[in-house]
């Protein structure tokens, strides 16, 4: 226990040190590349405890200054021992902090150097990803105990898999030498664990060589521009680029710019609708010679603003209109109309080219409106669109309260009737009650109804039946709310 305790102490302490050369070092490649790395790292009991820190305080080192992610270099851990572990996978760690810790966590397995289990491992592995990125398996091991593995490694150099191996002084080179990827100079190390750190610049630079990612690609296409994009291949004040673009249909429209070395994309504007397009690019240098680069792309068809109009944020007396593309560039005003289907009137509203929505107010209740908008464009061409808005009900409050007061205690068939509800939006109110007959017709009982404004919330009632019900309901423009009765307890009940 305290042999593995120390161990992990001078594990982590390796990591760190080599992490803070690594960052001290100005010579770093930051996005310069986009590849799978598979770590097969000899885990077995072969392998010293020294040569295992050694191993993995290379690796960190090794990988410190790559981008990591997806776009960027992915890297994977797989250990060789009795049996194949894998440590972590490519889609685990996107940034460099995250694999430092998964490294610096890592047990040696010990046991017997099973490599060729590992490699069928790694062939499932890599054949699972993108078959568009090159993919490395960087074989770290003491090469003592390599076993029958030249079959498996051929299989995977055979699906386009680089395999570039760092082995000990004491491995077997013949064998090594048989599997590791052509040239050997720069993809076969064979080194002292006391010194490994001096193959870490060439090492990475072999493999910067397979990964780098040499490509002109389009990050954003509209009908009339387009944004095209590079990984710098130029160091700082090292040269320039020099980006050419035409329509493959007319030779005559080649356009030329010069881009200083620092670029890594360039906004192509002023193209026409529905066309197809070359592009390439040379990087010039006096100090190495690069391979131009090149892409062909269709602009997207002509489209007019307003193409789409939205509907947002509704309500009794209000909803918010929105229209795309914004294209201030082509458009010179745009113009909105809107009115109450079938025949309410018209309305007419103005906007700014740099806008694009209008919040309309004070419409009716749910009312069906037909909403137009249009826009002139500098060309003179015009361009309008509609939909159909629908606003919301109304909110019909019911009635809080109703108190039934006797008025005439001699009779006692008069009631003072008072109420409260919400005020917001009411028209007035439904009042209804029994009226009795007449002298010579006690048992006679008629329906009253009244409708009152919303100004004083009460009224006077006369001649009510015994056992009156006074019903009272809040009338609104969308119509009438939850009322409420009460039966009045007059004489002669």
């Amino acid at each position: 226990m305290k042999c593995f305790l120390v161990r992990c102490v001078f594990i982590f302490a390796m990591l760190q040190r080599s992490v803070r050369q690594t960052a001290a070092s100005p010579d770093t490649e930051l996005n310069c590349c986009e590849g799978d790395i598979l770590l097969l790292l000899d885990s077995s009991g072969s392998v010293t405890t020294s040569e295992f820190s050694s191993f993995l305080t290379f690796t960190a080192s090794l990988l410190h200054p790559f981008t990591l992610g997806r776009g960027h270099v992915r890297v994977a851990l797989l250990l060789v021992g009795t049996t194949p572990h894998l440590e972590f996978s490519l889609d685990v760690h996107s940034n460099q902090e995250s694999l430092l810790r998964a490294l610096q966590s890592v047990n040696q397995q010990q046991g017997d150097t099973n490599t060729k289990a590992a490699i069928e491992v790694a062939q499932r592995l890599l054949s699972d990803t993108d078959g568009d990125v090159p993919k490395v398996l960087l074989w770290l091991t003491d090469g003592v105990q390599t076993g029958d593995v030249e079959e498996a490694m051929s299989e995977l150099k055979a699906r386009g898999v680089y395999v570039l191996i760092v082995y000990t002084i004491h491995g077997n080179h013949r064998v090594l030498q048989r599997v590791a990827t052509p040239p050997l100079e720069s993809h076969l190390y064979s080194v002292d664990m006391e010194s490994i750190d001096i193959i870490t610049d060439d090492l990475r630079e072999a493999i910067i060589k397979i990964i780098r990612a040499e490509r002109l690609s389009v990050g954003r296409l509209t009908s009339h521009s387009a944004v095209l994009q590079w990984r710098p291949v130029l160091a700082d004040d090292s040269g320039h680029y020099e980006l050419s673009y035409k329509a493959v249909d007319d030779q005559r429209s080649e356009k030329t710019t010069v881009l200083p070395s620092s670029s890594s994309q360039a906004e192509l504007t002023q193209l026409q609708p529905d066309t197809t397009y070359t592009a390439s690019l040379r990087p010039e240098s006096n100090q190495q010679l690069h391979s131009t680069l090149s892409v062909q792309f269709t602009t997207l068809p002509d489209v007019l603003s307003p193409a789409e109009v939205t509907l947002s944020d509704p309500g009794p007396r209000q909803v918010r209109v929105s229209w795309g593309p914004l294209q201030p560039d082509r458009v010179q005003r745009y113009t909105l109309e809107y009115g109450a289907i079938p025949s309410g009137r018209v309305h007419t509203v103005d906007v700014s080219n740099q806008k694009s929505s209008v919040f309309l107010r004070n419409l009716e209740p749910g009312t069906r409106y037909l909403i137009t908008v249009s826009a002139l464009h500098r060309d003179g061409k015009e361009a309008a669109m509609s939909v159909r808005a629908c606003t919301q009900e109304e909110a019909r409050p019911a009635l809080t309260d109703l108190r039934l007061t006797l008025t005439d205690r001699l009779e006692g068939n008069e009631v003072q009737a008072s109420w409260q509800t919400n005020t917001e939006g009411l028209k007035g109110y439904w009042v209804s009650w029994e009226r009795k007959g007449s002298q010579n017709s006690q048992s006679e009982r008629s329906l009253s109804t009244a409708y009152l404004p919303p100004s004083p919330p009460s009224v006077r009632l006369a001649y009510l039946a015994p056992n009156s019900q006074v019903c009272v309901s809040p009338v609104y423009s969308s119509g009438r709310g939850d009322g409420i009765c009460c039966t009045a307890k007059t004489n002669g009940g």
